[in-house]
């Protein structure tokens, strides 16, 4: 699934050089490997995130557990790691947790590669030089920097209250790792994003996700107990425009579609909570309690105001369930 990569690299004026860091660059490197993934042409995220996917994702147990960005891996019918040297073993899928984004693998053949440690990413602050590692070492990794941390809310029900941006952007981000000074793992990649300069000019920035997230789910997430990590889901697909949040659209037959939301519709309240981005329409929303609850939303549709009651439900009831290897 990775061939149509093989030749491709960072330009080498780009890549990360040895002499540039304390740690042992390419053994860091070496706990990088791609993700490939199968997903069933009839899996509820097959229309939306494809059926072929590929990106990164790193070694954090030496017994072969592996860290990667969670849309690669959702609903994986088959799992294939492949090292810097060109060995493929196959994984099973562990776990996706949909609040932070990480998914666990399991290697179910040794890797014989180094885990790269994790770090503390609370302390990694803008202007620090970091590398954003790439299956295929120093070739396809990057020489960066941290750029800002702030919040970040995305269109399907996703809040970071804190992500890690960085520059320049790495192409293929998905699951790369974010490697600090020490040579510790910080953050996994998980988008690229445009940001417009105060010059007016725009920006690809790559958007990670911080490891500190990691340790309150990951002992879940090792045990594949997904269902607790499970928050109340609507299935819509919203945007902020002008300090409104506005239904662009819909994961499926999920509940905001069945309640009979529309595009285009504007989100005014949960409960009696004020809408006006989306980081508090989604807060607002998992505020409501567990999944299965009912969540009122007062809706502004053409002028005409309206309240709507959604019974909310578990987004992984959706997806089609892990097969055993």
């Amino acid at each position: 699934m990775s061939e149509e990569y093989d030749d491709w690299e960072i330009p080498a004026s780009a890549q990360p050089s040895p002499r540039d860091y304390g740690f042992d660059l390419d053994q860091a490197l070496s706990s990088v490997v791609s993700v490939d993934a199968l997903i069933p042409p009839d899996a509820f995220t097959a229309s939306v995130l494809g059926t072929e996917r590929s990106g990164s994702g790193v070694v954090i147990r030496e017994d072969g557990v592996v860290l990667t960005i969670g849309y690669l891996i959702t609903e994986a019918a088959e799992v294939i790691l492949t090292t810097n040297d060109g060995v493929e073993v196959p994984g099973h899928v562990l776990g996706y947790d949909a609040g932070t984004g990480f998914g666990l693998v399991q290697a179910l053949e040794p890797l014989n590669l180094p885990a790269l440690p994790l770090g503390d990413s609370r302390h990694a602050a803008a202007g620090e030089p970091v590398v954003i590692g790439g299956a295929g070492g120093r070739r396809r990794s990057l020489a960066a920097r941290i750029v800002a941390r702030q919040e970040f809310a995305g269109y399907w029900e996703y809040v970071l209250d804190e992500a890690i941006f960085t520059a320049p952007a790495h192409p293929l981000w998905g699951g790369s790792a974010l490697i600090g000074a020490q040579g510790e793992l910080l953050g996994i990649g998980s988008l690229q994003l445009q940001h417009r300069t105060q010059g007016g000019r725009m920006m690809p920035l790559n958007m990670m996700v911080p490891i500190q997230l990691l340790t309150p789910v990951y002992e879940d997430l090792l045990a594949g107990r997904t269902e607790k990590l499970a928050r109340p889901w609507l299935g819509v697909y919203a945007q902020e425009v002008e300090s409104r949040v506005v239904v662009v659209g819909f994961a499926g037959e999920g509940p905001a579609h069945r309640a009979g939301l529309q595009e285009g519709d504007v989100v005014l309240k949960v409960g009696q909570l004020e809408i006006t981005n989306l980081a508090d329409f989604y807060r607002g929303i998992w505020a409501a309690g567990p999944p299965g609850v009912e969540v009122p939303l007062t809706v502004d549709r053409d002028g005409d105001t309206f309240d709507v009651l959604i019974r909310s439900a578990d987004r992984g009831a959706f997806l089609k369930v892990r097969r055993l290897h």
